[in-house]
């Protein structure tokens, strides 16, 4: 198992520029990550290739590996020359990901507001889903680069979801970046989602929740998942994920690739992080 974080979990101290990205990878090769994912934080690596060579660089210069480069991507209810634009731009950023030097590419396919979430709206973009994911699969493999759907937005979020759209799709080169905390979003039981989906990841993200029911309002600083529950984001090992579990879960169906944290807790973002690297990693070695 290779440990790394997203430098999503770092957004806040970037955001308020307390750290530049590249001091994030220096920070994160400090704590002892093993590799680092990358995420389009309005990097515009697309018309900057050159910020693309230098994270690349900066990398190799310290010894921390770039796994993943995750961007976000909206394929339904689109059909036609729409279609085709989307999915040039992903195309673009499989570019950025062969100039960065990783072997993952996460793409988002799909998102609609909550009111259109249902079964009936995903059987109608479901074609368009697939024939952008094989088209964008197909161009990255031109690479080695694996391409995957995350599950997110509450629309290709539920496990069965994702693996409906992974067989279908039916490239070898199209897998699943298995968020374990994310299937809370749309209230599914996570033990059982990763117990579904793990055989299609290509990496995890290990991220914790805390939960409360719809009828206890806890105040500031929680968001609803799809049917009303409160959720907020927790240190790894510290919500109210079944962590343990769900990692030997991981470990049980033979996954030994590339996990990374991601923190999206109200803590300070560099004291979260560190605590859910030590915590992921403790946990790990003690299943």
């Amino acid at each position: 198992m290779k440990l790394g974080v997203s430098i999503y979990s770092l957004h806040a101290a970037l955001h308020q520029k307390r750290m530049s990205v590249f001091e994030a990878l220096e920070w994160l090769k400090e704590q002892g990550a093993d590799h680092a994912e990358i995420v389009d934080l309005d990097f515009d690596m697309v018309n900057r290739p050159e910020f693309a060579d230098q994270l690349r660089e900066k990398a190799e210069q310290i010894g921390l590996e770039l796994s993943n480069y995750c961007i976000g991507a909206n394929f339904a209810g689109l059909n036609g020359e729409a279609l085709q634009r989307e999915i040039d731009r992903v195309k673009a950023h499989v570019d950025v990901a062969n100039r960065l030097g990783v072997t993952r590419m996460r793409h988002d396919v799909a998102s609609r507001p909550h009111g259109e979430t249902g079964t009936a709206y995903f059987e109608q973009d479901f074609p368009q889903l697939v024939e952008a994911c094989r088209q964008i699969a197909d161009y990255a493999a031109t690479y080695g680069i694996i391409t995957s759907v995350e599950n997110h937005g509450f629309y290709t979020q539920a496990s069965e979801r994702v693996k409906r759209l992974v067989l279908a799709v039916n490239r070898d080169n199209f897998r699943t970046t298995m968020d374990v905390g994310n299937f809370v979003c749309v209230d599914e039981n996570p033990l059982i989602a990763v117990r579904n989906n793990i055989e299609a990841a290509s990496m995890v993200h290990l991220k914790d929740f805390y939960i409360r029911p719809a009828d206890r309002n806890p105040g500031q600083g929680w968001f609803k998942s799809l049917h009303g529950n409160y959720l907020r984001g927790a240190i790894v090992g510290q919500g109210d994920l079944p962590m343990y579990d769900i990692v030997r879960a991981v470990k049980a169906a033979g996954f030994d690739g590339y996990v990374s944290i991601e923190f999206e807790g109200m803590e300070d973002c560099l004291t979260g992080t560190k605590i859910a690297m030590d915590n992921a990693r403790r946990i790990w070695d003690e299943v």
